[in-house]
């Protein structure tokens, strides 16, 4: 019920981030089918091996965006319209309605990104070795990870009920996406890459925090 609840809420918002990802792809992989037409596909060989490059950076910051809009949609209802304390009054224990709904979200950001990512290895896979499909891929991990990072920390400082929290949060998430975007080097981050999964899964503490401070009734 509470799933269905959610994606009522927040489909229409998968929907669209879904169409801004395909629309951005779509115009990527058009303009590199463009170049294949003209130049050949040993263009794309190059400019891959040969630059930092792997040809979609307009997809570089769209993750993260999807997760700070999906995050609003959820959350600032069950804020803005004092829903959140109905919620946490169900008969169901609360650290598992809160990880339900972060859970949603999570997978609901997953299931565009896998799809995109599905897409790049299709249509790229007809131009570029695997080899180099598979860089692409594994180079779009830290943008897809900057996505779930801004959607737990998002809600997070939604779900805060005080201004001295919320805007710790903000600035933690600043210095967290500045980490995930220092570098633009293909492949970069692969070698602590599952270290950075591990925190942004554990941030997920800071949600509850949140919930277990506004339901304490804490203000600034």
């Amino acid at each position: 019920m509470i799933l269905y609840k959610e994606w009522l809420k927040t489909r229409w918002v998968l929907l669209a981030i879904f169409a801004v990802f395909a629309g951005a792809l779509f115009y990527s992989l058009l303009n590199l089918a463009k170049v294949v037409e003209f130049r050949g596909a040993a263009v794309l060989w190059s400019t891959l091996v040969a630059k930092d490059t792997v040809l979609l950076e307009i997809l570089r910051y769209l993750p993260a965006v999807a997760g700070g809009v999906l995050a609003a949609a959820q959350f600032l209802p069950e804020t803005g319209r004092k829903r959140l304390k109905l919620t946490l009054h169900l008969p169901y224990p609360e650290w598992k309605m809160i990880l339900m709904l972060v859970c949603y979200g999570i997978v609901g950001l997953t299931v565009v990104f896998a799809l995109s990512a599905a897409i790049c290895t299709l249509v790229m896979g007809q131009w570029i070795a695997a080899e180099l499909t598979a860089r692409i891929i594994r180079t779009m991990l830290v943008w897809f990870l900057a996505g779930h990072a801004v959607y737990i920390w998002t809600a997070a400082a939604i779900l805060e009920p005080t201004w001295k929290f919320r805007a710790l949060l903000l600035v933690i998430l600043g210095a967290l996406l500045w980490l995930l975007f220092l570098s633009q080097v293909p492949e970069a981050y692969n070698g602590f890459l599952p270290w950075l999964c591990l925190y942004v899964a554990a941030s997920y503490v800071l949600v509850r925090g949140s919930v277990v401070r506004f339901k304490e009734g804490c203000q600034d």
